[in-house]
This record gives structure tokens, C-alpha cells and sequence, in this order.
């Protein structure tokens, strides 16, 4: 099975890169490089989900002849969710499971305004609180001039996005959160329950929005055993 795996705003692959030692050896991790970071620092980044979804579709559609899974963070669980309902309307395929972590479900309201388009310092300072960006990088001008584009683009993917209605998806969902995320609250959470006519699961791990990296021993230990499941059902 491939695991296809999708970062939060201004993230890259290296959140990554210890998974597939970490994960059954019968699954293989594809992480995205999105343009605007890494070996892709030259390419602009995009600014609307949908281009995206498109542009990772028609990447990805080589590779889909295995099952396939995807695991989103974030930003990374949006694109998770309208890549797997691009290409259920486009290429008549389906991932095996949708992993969803720290992202409330796309129906529900917007509690936060956006940031994407505050003045810069307002807009370190929404950084410096979400904490997803390391302070020595917030302090640090040079470096701030440099990421800024990346940050502002990915914020505007987020911040600009809308959800259109379709029928839920076959696949299952598993739902992550932090118990200590003000972000992204319980029932926000819940509420991606309503976008599967598969199984759901919740699972609140210890932690605030970055979980996935304070708690990253605890989230692969859970999806460790989740895909196991799966590719065991792929062979039956």
C-alpha cells in the first residue's frame, strides 16, 4: 500500500522522512514536495486549493495502481480531502482510508479570521502563536524575507478556501487532534464523520496544533496499527 502524505502551511517532506521506518514495511510513504520549498524552492507556490489538487492529480495518478492511502496534516488534511474527491470525480478512484489531522472538517464554520493578508509584523505574530514556525526562524529578518512568500501563499490556500457540497466518500475516515489545540475544537472534529459512508474514528492525542511532531511517536503508533488493518483487508 502507498501512503500518500500532505504537510500543514509552510511544512515540507522532512516531517516525513522517519515514517516509513516507523510504519508496517508493507507500506511505502509518498510525501509531497509542494512547489516553493525543498529541491522545489524556485517554483511559486500555489494560492488556490484547486489548482493544487489538480496539479497533485494528474502527478499522482501513475502511481495508483497499488492501494493507497492519504495522510493529511492541517493544510494537508484539506488537500487530503478534495484530492481524494478530485479523483473519485476525475480518474473513478478512491484511497483506501483518509488520515485528517489537526484540521477542523471543511463544512464547518471558520472561527478564525484570515491571516494570510495581515500586515507583516501582525502576521509574525499569528505565526509566533499558532507555533508552528521555530522563533529562532521569526526572529531572525533575513530568514523571515525569504519564507514570507511561501508562508503568506500557503495561508491564502487555507484561509481562501471554500467547501462545495458533494456526496460523502466511500473510504473511511480517522480524525486527529490535539487535546491541547485552541485551533480546532472537538466538535469541529466530529464533524468529518458527516463526509464518509465508511467507518470514523476519533483519536485526540496529547498536544497542541503541532501534535503531529510533539506527539509523533503516539500518531504513528496509532497509524501503525491502522495500516496494518488495511493492508490486511486488501488481502482478503
Amino acid at each position: 500500500m502507498r501512503l500518500f502524505c500532505f504537510p500543514y502551511a509552510g511544512g515540507n517532506i522532512t516531517l516525513f522522512h522517519s515514517w516509513s521506518r516507523q510504519l508496517p514495511a508493507s507500506v511505502e510513504v509518498c510525501a509531497a514536495q509542494l512547489p516553493g520549498r525543498g529541491n522545489r524552492l524556485r517554483e511559486a507556490p500555489f494560492t488556490s486549493l484547486q489548482p493544487l489538487v489538480e496539479s497533485l492529480g494528474q502527478a499522482i495518478s501513475p502511481l495508483l495502481q497499488k492501494p493507497f492511502a492519504f495522510f493529511g496534516h492541517s493544510m494537508g488534511a484539506l488537500i487530503a480531502f478534495e484530492l481524494a474527491r478530485y479523483l473519485r470525480r476525475e480518474k473513478g478512484v478512491s484511497p483506501r482510508h483518509l488520515f485528517v489531522s489537526g484540521r477542523r472538517a471543511p463544512q464547518s464554520p471558520q472561527r478564525e479570521s484570515p491571516i494570510y493578508n495581515l500586515p507583516q509584523q501582525e502576521f509574525i505574530e499569528e505565526l509566533r502563536r499558532l507555533e508552528g514556525t521555530p522563533a529562532e526562524v521569526l526572529d531572525h529578518p533575513e530568514l523571515m524575507e525569504l519564507m514570507t512568500p511561501l508562508l503568506r501563499a500557503d495561508f491564502t490556500v487555507v484561509d481562501t478556501y471554500e467547501y462545495v457540497p458533494e456526496l460523502p466518500l466511500e473510504c473511511g475516515i480517522t480524525a486527529y487532534g490535539g487535546l491541547q489545540d485552541h485551533e480546532v475544537s472537538l466538535e469541529s472534529l466530529e464533524a468529518w464523520r458527516e463526509l464518509t459512508r465508511g467507518r470514523f474514528i476519533l483519536r485526540m492525542l496529547p498536544g497542541g496544533h503541532f501534535f503531529v511532531q510533539s506527539g509523533q511517536e503516539l500518531l504513528l503508533r496509532s497509524l501503525n496499527t491502522e495500516l496494518h488493518q488495511l493492508v490486511m483487508r486488501s488481502f482478503s
